[in-house]
C-alpha cells in the first residue's frame, strides 16, 4: 500500500502544476543524431530514438551508465551486483548479445561474450549524451545491431576540470576526476575515476577503475579526433553465473580501446574515416580461495577500420561505406579463434514534398569468415504532418551469429554448442512523436520475427546448461514516452511504459534469458527545483518480467549546489524491495549514498 501512496503523490504532484507551462525551445529540438553517414535532427529521425541529454545525466538518481538506462522503459538492465559492476543489457524483448555498443562510434561490442558489452572505460557523470536506437541498425552498422547504443563525450574549449567523492552503505566509495582544456585549435577532455565496495552480501566485494582521454583538432574542414581508455574491474561474483549456489565464484575484466577519427566537410560531400582497437580481457575462477580448481582466462583483440562517404543529391542524401574488421580471441576454455568480417553499406534518404516526406532504403552486406554471407536490407518512412508532428516506420532485417562463449564453452555446468546456426530476425515498427515547447510525446507499436533464436536451456534441474537454436521467437509489443519540462517548483517529468508479448516455437523446462524480459515496464521521474540552489529527483519503476515476477521501485536523489559545489543525498531503493534481475541473483535493499563534487571554471 505504502507503495501506491508513493506514486500517487508524485503522479500528483505532475498533475497539480503541470498547466504552467514554458514556451522555451526544448533541448530535444536542437540535438541532432549521430549517423553512419550524416546526422539527423531528432524531430526528423524516421525510427524510435530515445536521447538521454546532459541534463538528464548530471540530475539522475543513479551511480553507473547501466543504473541510469534502466529508468529508461524498453531497455532490460539485468545487473549483478552494484555500481556498473556486471550487467546485461537488452532491448524491446532481445537478448544481451543483441546490442550493439558503441563508445562516440566506435564497436565496444564483445566476440567472446555479451556479458562484457558495458565495459565502458568513461564515468556516468562525464558522458555528453547518449542515443538509444531502439530498432535495429543492421541496415547501418551491420551483424548484430538488434538496437544500439551509442555513449557519446565531447572535449570542450572551455577551461573546467571537477573532482567528485562519494561514500555509502557498505563501505562504498568513489573518487572520479575530469577534465576539459584547449591548446590552440585543439579541445581536450581527460578523465580518471575509482570505485569500490566490500559488497552487500558475502563475495561482493569490487574494485572498478578507469581512465579516458579524448581530444578534437579542427584545420580548416578538418576534423581530427583521438580516444583512449581503460578500465579494470576485479569483484566477487557470488552465484553471478555457474549456479545461484556456487558463492565463492570471483572475476577479473581489462576493457581498452584506442581510436582515430577523421572527417572532412568538402561542399556537399563529407568523408569519414575510423581506425580502432579493443582490447578485452577476462579471468574467471571458481573458487577464488582455490583458484586451482577452476581457471578461464580469455584475451579478445579487435582491429578494425572504417570510411563512408555521405553526399548530397538533388533529392536527398545518400551515403556509401565500408568497414573491415578482425576478432581474435586467446582462451584456455574456448581455444584459439580468429575471424574476419567483412561490410559494405549503402543508403539513400529520399526527400519530397518540401521535405514533408522521407523515404530512406538501405542495405548492408556482410561476409563473416565461417559463417557466410549476410545481406540486411531495410527501409524507413517518414511524413511530417505538421510543424511538430511526425509519423515514421520501417522495416529492416538483421542478424547475430554465435558468441565464441555460445559455440565452445565447457564447465562442469555449461556446454556450448559448435553447430549453432546464426539468429535472423525481420524488425518492423510504426510510430508518432510530437516535439514541441518543451514537450515529448512518442508511441510506437512494433514486433520482431525471428527464426534459430539462441539460449541456453535444459530440460531437468540436473541437466547442465546448454546452448541451443530454440526456434522462431516471435515479439509484438507497445511503448509510449511523455516528457514535459516546465521550469519552476517542477523542473520536468517523464511517463513511459512499454509491453512485450513474446512467444518461443520451442520451449524447454528450463530457460536462462529468452523467457526472463520485461512484460510491463512503466517508469515515472520528477525533478524538483525547490529553490535555484536545491534539487530533487524521485524515480519510479514498476517492472513484471516474463516469469511473472513483479516488483517496484524508487529511488531519490536531493542536491544542493552553490557556486562551484554540490553537494548530493542519493538513495536507491527506497523501500528495500526483495527482487532479483540476472537469473538467481539476489539484489540489494535500500542503499544510502553522499557526495560532494566541485568545479574549477
Amino acid at each position: 500500500m505504502h507503495k501506491t501512496v508513493l506514486l500517487l503523490i508524485t503522479l500528483g504532484n505532475i498533475a497539480a502544476i503541470s498547466g504552467q507551462q514554458n514556451q522555451l525551445e526544448s533541448n530535444l529540438e536542437e540535438v541532432r543524431i549521430t549517423g553512419k553517414f550524416s546526422e539527423t535532427p531528432y524531430i526528423k529521425a524516421d525510427n524510435s530514438v530515445q536521447v538521454i541529454t546532459r541534463a538528464d545525466i548530471v540530475k539522475a538518481a543513479a551511480s553507473s551508465i547501466d543504473e541510469l538506462l534502466e529508468q529508461y522503459t524498453g531497455i532490460n538492465v539485468q545487473k549483478r551486483g552494484i555500481n556498473g559492476v556486471q550487467s546485461d543489457l537488452s532491448v524491446r524483448g532481445g537478448s544481451f548479445d543483441q546490442v550493439l555498443i558503441l563508445l562516440n562510434g566506435v564497436r565496444m561490442s564483445d566476440a567472446q561474450t555479451g556479458h562484457n558489452t558495458m565495459n565502458i572505460p568513461v564515468d556516468m557523470r562525464q558522458v555528453e549524451r547518449i542515443e538509444v536506437t531502439k530498432g535495429p541498425g543492421a541496415r547501418r552498422y551491420g551483424n548484430g545491431a538488434y538496437a544500439v547504443i551509442n555513449i557519446i563525450t565531447t572535449p570542450q574549449a572551455q577551461q573546467q576540470a571537477s573532482v567528485e567523492a562519494f561514500g555509502g552503505d557498505y563501505a562504498a566509495y568513489g573518487l572520479i576526476f575530469g577534465g576539459h582544456f584547449a591548446t590552440g585549435n585543439t579541445n581536450h577532455f581527460a578523465q580518471a575515476a575509482s570505485h569500490g565496495s566490500e559488497g552487500y552480501r558475502h563475495n561482493t566485494d569490487y574494485t572498478i577503475q578507469n581512465g579516458f582521454y579524448q581530444n578534437e583538432m579542427t584545420r580548416g574542414r578538418h576534423r581530427i579526433s583521438l580516444q583512449a581508455g581503460f578500465q579494470e574491474k576485479k569483484f566477487g561474483a557470488n552465484g553471478f553465473y555457474a549456479s545461484p549456489l556456487a558463492s565463492e565464484q570471483y572475476e577479473e575484466t581489462q576493457a581498452s580501446v584506442v581510436s582515430i577519427a577523421h572527417r572532412v566537410q568538402t561542399g556537399k560531400v563529407r568523408v569519414n574515416s575510423l581506425a580502432y582497437w579493443r582490447r578485452a580481457q577476462d579471468m574467471y575462477l571458481f573458487n577464488r580461495n582455490k583458484p586451482e580448481i577452476y581457471r578461464n582466462m580469455h584475451i579478445g583483440n579487435t582491429v578494425g577500420a572504417e570510411a563512408n562517404v555521405g553526399f548530397e543529391t538533388g533529392i536527398g542524401t545518400a551515403g556509401i561505406g565500408a568497414d573491415y574488421r578482425k576478432e581474435i580471441l586467446r582462451s584456455n576454455n574456448l581455444g584459439a579463434r580468429e575471424r574476419n568480417v567483412l561490410q559494405l553499406f549503402a543508403e539513400h534518404r529520399f526527400s519530397f514534398l518540401g521535405d514533408r516526406l522521407s523515404i530512406t532504403p538501405a542495405i548492408t552486406y556482410a561476409n563473416i569468415q565461417d559463417s557466410g554471407d549476410f545481406f540486411y536490407p531495410g527501409i524507413d518512412l517518414g511524413i511530417k504532418l505538421a510543424q511538430n508532428h511526425r509519423l515514421y516506420g520501417s522495416v529492416s532485417k538483421v542478424n547475430r551469429i554465435p558468441t565464441y562463449t555460445d559455440l565452445y564453452y565447457r564447465s562442469s555446468t555449461e556446454i556450448g554448442n559448435a553447430t549453432l546456426q546464426p539468429e535472423t530476425e525481420w524488425s518492423y515498427e510504426a510510430g508518432y512523436r510530437f516535439l514541441k515547447n518543451k514537450m515529448l510525446f512518442e508511441a510506437n507499436f512494433f514486433g520482431r520475427d525471428g527464426k534459430n533464436g539462441i539460449d541456453w536451456v535444459k530440460e531437468r534441474a540436473t541437466d547442465k546448461w546448454q546452448a541451443q537454436n530454440v526456434g522462431n521467437v516471435q515479439t509484438l509489443g507497445f511503448d509510449a514516452v511523455w516528457k514535459h519540462t516546465i521550469g519552476n517548483i517542477l523542473e520536468n517529468y517523464s511517463l513511459s511504459y512499454t509491453y512485450l508479448d513474446k512467444k518461443i516455437e520451442q520451449k524447454y523446462a528450463f530457460s536462462k534469458y529468452v523467457i526472463d524480459y520485461l512484460r510491463h515496464q512503466f517508469s515515472a521521474k520528477t525533478t524538483f527545483r525547490y529553490a535555484p540552489w536545491l534539487q530533487h529527483q524521485v524515480v519510479y519503476r514498476f517492472e513484471q518480467r516474463g516469469t511473472g515476477t513483479a516488483y517496484h521501485l524508487l529511488d531519490t536523489r536531493l542536491a544542493v549546489g552553490m557556486d562551484q559545489w554540490e553537494v548530493y543525498g542519493l538513495v536507491n531503493n527506497v523501500t528495500a524491495t526483495k527482487y532479483t534481475e540476472a537469473f538467481g541473483v539476489p539484489m540489494p535493499g535500500r542503499m544510502f549514498q553522499i557526495g560532494a563534487r566541485y568545479t574549477i571554471r
